[in-house]
């Protein structure tokens, strides 16, 4: 059995919860959000709890009860306060703007790439135009845009210039050094 469904998640006082014919449907202030769940998981839906478990403890199926659990509890957490993830852009010249429903960067590119953002996404530019930040409910879909616009310039190696997650270390490379400048391999003979 996983340690993680042992525990109960709670329900907040704002946040109803509905569960039939094997979907489980969580609103909450800042949306709503629904899941199919598997007929070989268990749930308990009592006194502002829930508790997942299998139906077998000898079969497979008992490693899906960490699974669901994780991703009822991250319903929880995204009706009630929502995710988000932040993007910098680093390189001279590089920004990032909103305009309407759609993110337009400007990369190393000779046109601008405009990204329609998804619904159910919102996402901001700070005034600089460096820092994207991307925010959701459901943590899935915000992680899957943070990447899909990470992808239209990942950080390259030698000078780091590119988007990058904020607080994301990227190894830079040695470039084409000079070796052994002065008397020896490839400097001037006395």
């Amino acid at each position: 059995m996983s340690k993680l469904a042992k525990k109960p998640i709670i329900i907040p006082e704002k946040v109803q919860v509905e569960y039939k014919d094997s979907k489980l449907s969580i609103s909450g202030p800042l949306g709503k959000l629904s899941i199919e769940i598997n007929p070989k998981i268990n749930l308990v839906i009592d006194n502002k709890k829930i508790m997942v478990s299998s139906v077998d403890k000898e079969s497979p199926s008992h490693n899906l009860e960490g699974l669901f659990w994780a991703l009822i509890r991250n319903m929880v957490v995204g009706v009630t306060e929502g995710f988000s993830k932040k993007l910098e852009i680093r390189g001279v010249g590089y920004s990032a703007k909103v305009v309407g429903d759609k993110l337009i960067l400007q990369l190393r590119f000779t046109h601008p790439i405009e990204y329609k953002i998804p619904e159910g996404i919102k996402i901001s530019v700070d005034e600089k135009g460096i820092i994207i930040t991307v925010f959701g409910i459901d943590k899935q879909k915000v992680g899957e845009v943070a990447a899909e616009i990470r992808r239209f310039y990942p950080p390259e190696p030698y000078k780091g210039t590119g988007i990058r997650y904020v607080g994301e270390r990227v190894l830079k490379k040695v470039g084409k050094a000079v070796v052994g400048v002065g008397a020896g391999v490839g400097g001037a003979k006395k």
